[in-house]
């Protein structure tokens, strides 16, 4: 069986036995809640843990070979120009269609003060946290500064993505610039990270069904059916909107600008979005995203070394769509109206601030607190959709990735490095195990 078969097909025994547990026994009941703290939590948290273990190694490692690869440093500026526009231009797009839906459907209207109230009270404790962490996570111009890192083992260690990827492109470049023979000798050694780092992934891989049948099944026996039911046309409208992103404005952007059949495009990528979807995390995807690129799309690795990893953080298509829609949505649940320049500044603010958005579940949380005390909405008023927020990161998160591949195909044919032609000539359907072969797979 594919891959992306047995993921999807552990997605739906967890989330059965999920709802089944919440409606049978309750969220309360000592047995749904042993087998959450037991079983299901530990095997989803091992597989989320395994992922993430191997991100800084391989975002280093991917950055620094990707520089390195491409040789000429004006080169290496012009891809980072092609690849931060095309990440800005579509989360631009994204945002405006978020705004555009939010505007003309008015969920808020549907969300009555009994729930409201009801749910500030459940979640008052969980929005505490993210009121807290929101302080650290505003965007300005020490944000900019801070890329600059001070010391590259701290921001591995602190998951600074940014930091990462600022010293692996300033070691790539300077590898370049050294003699040939000792260039040879690190950029073999950076190899053979890549290779072993790419090992680890399989080994997490071969647990991946379980992980995620772990992972959902916490998440229905906790909330089951009832907070989806009372923001029924919130989440509608964010999913109905981020759908809409990926079948249409980046399906135009595959077909017209990168040249490709947006099916084929979708089937070549689809176990990487399968694996965004159930991690909700575009860190713990980019093993696979840079597997699947140069395997499945024939995107050259000093592209997808370059681009993907960028993309992890950068390219947040899916997280500003929901971070537009949900900022209009709370404004409207608690009364505040906004005007055309208001609305600009949420767009701006919406962009912005999704760049900035950690690349794990629910990192875009505390940057939309942020954003929300900008127009005097209570920052307690995050707990409304707190309890409905996994299942919308699942799904921005597979929206983000698919942004991460269109930008790796967008900058490779901008720069005559490939085109559709090139990409493998496979079995669609055999697609996954074709990636298992070279290192995914069970």
């Amino acid at each position: 069986m594919p891959l992306h078969s047995k993921i999807l097909l552990g997605l739906a025994i967890g989330a059965v036995l999920g709802v089944a547990a919440n409606l049978g026994l309750g969220a309360q009941h000592w047995l749904v809640i042993g087998l959450d703290h037991y079983l299901a939590g530990p095997v989803g948290q091992v597989f989320l843990r395994m992922l993430s273990m191997v991100v800084m190694p391989l975002v280093f490692a991917s950055i620094a070979l990707g520089v390195a690869s491409v040789g000429d440093v004006r080169r290496i500026g012009r891809m980072g120009a092609k690849t931060i526009a095309y990440f800005l231009g579509t989360t631009a797009l994204a945002v405006c269609l978020g705004l555009v839906l939010v505007n003309l459907a008015n969920p808020g209207a549907w969300v009555t003060r009994d729930v409201r109230e009801r749910l500030l009270a459940e979640y008052a404790s969980t929005a505490a946290s993210k009121i807290e962490a929101a302080h650290t996570a505003e965007f300005g111009i020490d944000t900019l500064v801070g890329i600059v890192t001070r010391n590259p083992i701290a921001s591995a260690v602190n998951a600074d993505m940014l930091g990462v990827i600022f010293f692996g492109l300033v070691f790539g470049a300077a590898a370049t610039m050294i003699r040939e023979d000792r260039s040879r000798t690190m950029i073999a050694w950076l190899e053979a990270l890549s290779d072993i780092v790419v090992k680890i992934v399989d080994m997490a891989m071969r647990i991946a069904p379980y992980g995620v049948a772990g992972l959902i099944f916490g998440v229905t026996a906790r909330f089951g059916f009832s907070l989806l039911a009372s923001l029924g046309v919130f989440v509608a409208l964010v999913l109905g909107g981020l759908l809409l992103h990926a079948t249409v404005t980046m399906a135009l952007i595959i077909r017209l600008v990168i040249g490709m059949s947006p099916t084929d495009f979708f089937r070549r990528i689809r176990a990487a979005l399968v694996t965004a979807f159930s991690t909700s995390s575009s860190s713990a995807t980019l093993p696979t995203n840079i597997q699947i690129g140069e395997q499945n799309l024939g995107i050259p690795a000093k592209v997808c070394g370059f681009v993907y990893p960028l993309g992890a953080t950068m390219c947040m298509n899916g997280t500003a769509l929901f971070e537009g829609i949900s900022c209009i949505f709370l404004c409207q649940v608690f009364g505040v109206q906004l005007d055309v320049g208001q609305m600009a500044v949420v767009m701006g603010m919406a962009v912005i601030t999704s760049i900035g958005a950690a690349a794990v579940p629910g990192g875009s949380i505390p940057l939309l607190v942020g954003m929300l005390t900008m127009f005097n909405v209570p920052a307690e008023g995050i707990a409304v959709i707190l309890g409905v927020d996994r299942i919308l990161d699942m799904a921005r998160t597979t929206v983000n990735v698919l942004g991460d591949h269109t930008a790796a195909a967008f900058v490779a044919r901008s720069e005559g490095l490939w085109n559709p032609a090139t990409s493998p000539n496979v079995n669609i359907d055999n697609i996954d195990n074709t990636a298992q072969r070279g290192g995914m797979g069970t």
